[in-house]
């Protein structure tokens, strides 16, 4: 089964790979408050989203043996913004029944409460059904063209959403759960690609889904991206918000 997909993150402590949006565009500066960037040694890792002043939501597959540089308020990772915030994540809560592909969602507690402003907000989690009539969007930070091209400033997408019968037809053997989300580029090789893990799918201005896996081809429809829904996860993100 693991030869069939690609997971979007094979954590390499040395060049960790980043979030990768493919045909996407440039996102109206700090139009994505809530847009987290997990670092490594200084290189951006994965992405997730805010949702309480000191918790981060992103996938289970971007854990890692050392605490990661949590980057809030960025536009370019790669200037010294005045907006950005920056925390340490003290403790990961990833999923007990992630299995290297269902499930995959984590929290990660940072060791302060960001200071909310026009450049770091809370996002709210999508609890509603899914479907082609949903205005969606992912956004992520890194290579744009499949090539090691990285964008100076954070990229989006538009993204539609496929029905769970689509989604399992066109993957075939590879088992697309309840649990999960699938969608598509408004184009052919529009979405994301290898590392733009942990990043949220927002839809009509909530969090509905968390980057996951896609195929080897960024952006083939052939191969829908697969996100975590975040709605099949509700009552885990509670207990864990509430009891830390």
């Amino acid at each position: 089964m693991v030869g069939s997909f690609i997971l979007l993150l094979i954590f390499v402590l040395n060049g960790a790979d980043g979030s990768h949006i493919v045909g996407g565009r440039d996102a109206a500066s700090h139009s994505r408050p809530y847009m987290a960037s997990l670092q490594v040694r200084g290189q951006h890792n994965c992405g997730g989203a805010l949702v309480r002043e000191d918790f981060v939501l992103t996938a289970a597959h971007c854990a890692i043996p050392v605490p990661y540089k949590v980057v809030l308020g960025a536009d370019s990772l790669s200037g010294n913004e005045d907006t950005q915030q920056e925390f340490t994540a003290v403790r990961s809560f990833p999923h007990p029944s992630y299995d290297g592909h269902a499930n995959d969602i984590m929290l990660l507690k940072l060791n302060g409460r960001a200071q909310l402003t026009e450049a770091v907000q809370l996002i709210s989690l999508n609890a509603g059904r899914l479907g082609r009539a949903n205005k969606c969007l992912t956004a992520g930070w890194g290579d744009i063209g499949d090539n090691n091209t990285l964008p100076s400033t954070l990229q989006e997408v538009n993204v539609t959403i496929l029905s769970q019968q689509r989604c399992r037809k066109r993957w075939g053997m590879v088992p697309i759960t309840s649990s999960m989300v699938c969608g598509i580029g408004v184009r052919v090789l529009q979405g994301f690609c290898s590392g733009d893990s942990g990043g949220p799918l927002v839809c009509d201005g909530a969090a509905a889904g968390i980057v996951s896996f896609s195929g080897r081809r960024c952006g083939d429809p052939r191969t829908p991206d697969v996100y975590t829904r975040i709605s099949s996860f509700s009552t885990w993100i509670t207990s864990v918000l509430n009891n830390n």
